[in-house]
């Protein structure tokens, strides 16, 4: 058994912008805690061949996926298919914080922008 403490994952910055610290990471799928401090958001991408699901934890901010937006909050779950192009905003006063799912797992690789 495998399990990972978010008080000993170091953080980083993925190529759209957002600090993550990812807790798993396997050949299959990956899972993150990604945050954007109030204004900041992710740079418009897309993944090939990586399937998303967004869960927010704490905050509030707007997610646009492939031209649709939202308000999104803490419960809310977003799926983003491969291919969509995406971009996640907090519009709020706190920080936003997201667990990600990515299937295959996320990289640097497989993140596109226009």
């Amino acid at each position: 058994m495998k399990i990972a403490s978010i008080s000993g994952v170091e953080f980083f910055v993925t190529k759209d912008g957002s600090t993550i610290r990812e807790l798993h990471h396997t050949d299959v799928q990956s899972l993150a805690e990604a945050t954007l401090e109030p204004d900041e958001a992710t740079k418009r991408h897309y993944h090939r061949a990586a399937e998303e699901i967004y869960f927010v934890l704490k905050g509030s901010g707007r997610m646009e996926v492939d031209g649709e937006s939202r308000m999104v909050r803490p419960g809310d779950a977003i799926l983003i298919p491969a291919g969509a192009w995406h971009t996640l905003e907090n519009n709020g006063t706190s920080e936003l914080r997201i667990l990600c799912a990515c299937a295959p797992p996320y990289s640097d690789e497989d993140t596109l922008f226009e």
